[in-house]
């Protein structure tokens, strides 16, 4: 690698590093795993930087599918599980913490392709066709992983949805 491209790809990895580490954590719920995530990601940027148009698509893509294949390999599912559901404070924005709360247990609770497709989509803001692409299947397949992946965070945080903290079947597909 010559030293312009070394240099641009520093310049991506300092501008972008962080925005692709809180997605991977957002992806795995695991900050450990996350960084791994994106280190080997980056690790095959490098090794690639001279053919990549984007580089950012390429290691969300390389997050995503290195995540799916952790998953796919991984037989034991890990739920946290709590006997009573912690009070919900008012007035103070602890609300706020409390949902985020509520949506990241609900959100580990999800498969991981679920997961994913809710993080694409709602975290990452991303179109249905780049998260399509992203996964490797069609726009209808992120449709229908989007409306079973939120009608399941409904019945695992009903609280979020009386909130409106959810989208509704209709906003999820505008």
């Amino acid at each position: 690698m010559d030293s312009r491209a070394e240099s641009e790809f520093r310049e991506f990895v300092e501008s972008r590093s962080l925005a692709l580490r809180r997605t991977a954590y957002a992806l795995t719920g695991d900050l450990h795993v996350a960084e791994d995530l994106v280190q080997g990601a980056l690790v095959k940027l490098v090794r690639r930087w001279h053919k990549v148009d984007n580089p950012e698509a390429y290691v969300r893509r390389t997050i995503y599918h290195d995540h799916a294949s952790r998953w796919r390999r991984r037989k034991i599912v890990r739920e946290d599980t709590v006997a009573d559901l912690p009070d919900r404070s008012v007035g103070d924005g602890a609300g706020q913490v409390d949902d985020r709360l509520d949506l990241r247990q609900a959100l580990l609770r999800l498969t991981a392709r679920q997961r994913a497709v809710l993080v694409l989509r709602f975290y990452e803001d991303l179109p249905e066709r780049e998260v399509a692409e992203i996964m490797g299947c069609s726009v209808g397949t992120v449709r229908s992983q989007t409306a079973r992946a939120l009608a399941r965070v409904r019945v695992l945080a009903p609280e979020l949805a009386a909130d409106a903290a959810l989208p509704t079947p209709e906003e999820a597909s505008a």
